[in-house]
């Protein structure tokens, strides 16, 4: 039946496939999903974790990725997600939504979602999007208290630790940072905006944790497929906006040829049938159910 009466699985049992995904020989694969049918979709295309993009989150909502997404919006969207497709999810926190303690709250009630894992970065608020120019650092101790109290409060989420450095200082305070934050309780790293296999390879060779890498469009990381980024030593790799891209630019066509031509019968064939909607959602197993 559909996912709302599906037996929901334990977040104890989220967060157990999702470190032993990333632990796994083959390379972690997670799609940003911005809502939850997108999540069903993922599901059925063979994704066994996901992805919820702070960028993509803002942009939907009409804002610029920015830190401007609330607490509350945030959760809400990380248990539409899971409850949809009842799979492992990663969830951007920022910079954290405020102070320590405020990044703690935060991650208690993400666990209450049943939320696997977060992403924690370590840029001053109000944050840039990692592949801008003008980003500053926080100091590495502010982030390291914020994994020690997550920890603490939540010891069975998964931390992973971006780190913004390699755009901002040098590629050995980047390591030094993962280092800092990897002894404070981060399971995984997440070095920002990676331009050349040498600062791929020289990450990987210093850092004995999982690695993940950002496949995002249009930055400053070159395009490779996941196994080439996992042959560098990267063990999990994100796609954060991508299906979200191309849902805009579906929709901005749509838009336009029905403002210029009245109508969308020409368009019909790059739609999903209504039927194949009804299918995604097992609309006729509700019509069933007594």
């Amino acid at each position: 039946m559909s996912w709302l009466l599906d037996e929901n699985i334990a977040h104890e049992n989220l967060c157990q496939s999702f470190r032993e995904q990333m632990k796994a020989k083959e390379i972690m694969r997670l799609v940003g999903a911005h809502h939850g049918l997108a999540g069903i979709m993922a599901k059925k295309s063979g994704f066994t974790s996901l992805y919820l993009s702070g960028a993509a989150l803002s942009a939907s909502k009409g804002l610029p990725d920015i830190g401007l997404i609330t607490h509350e919006e945030l959760v809400e969207k990380a248990k539409e997600l899971v409850n949809a497709a009842n799979l492992p999810l990663l969830v951007d926190i920022d910079t954290g939504h405020g102070e320590a303690y405020n990044t703690v709250r935060l991650a208690q009630d993400l666990v209450k979602a049943r939320v696997a894992a977060v992403q924690l970065e370590d840029q001053v608020f109000p944050k840039k999007c990692g592949h801008l120019e003008g980003k500053s650092l926080v100091p590495k101790e502010d982030v390291v208290e914020k994994i020690k109290l997550i920890k603490k409060a939540a010891p069975d989420l998964i931390i992973v630790a971006r780190t913004d450095a390699l755009a901002v200082t040098s590629k050995e305070d980047a390591v030094k940072r993962a280092e800092a934050y990897i002894e404070a309780g981060a399971e995984c790293v997440f070095p920002e905006a990676v331009e050349t296999e040498e600062d791929m390879e020289y990450i990987a060779h210093r850092l004995q944790v999982p690695l993940l890498y950002n496949m995002t469009e249009f930055g400053k990381t070159p395009y490779k497929t996941s196994d080439e980024i996992e042959k560098f030593g990267f063990s999990l790799v994100i796609y954060p906006v991508t299906s979200l891209r191309v849902a805009l630019k579906a929709i901005e066509q749509i838009y336009e040829t029905i403002y210029h031509d009245g109508t969308q019968q020409n368009m019909l064939d790059r739609m999903q049938t209504r039927e194949e909607l009804y299918e995604l959602i097992d609309y006729h197993k509700y019509e069933n159910f007594k």
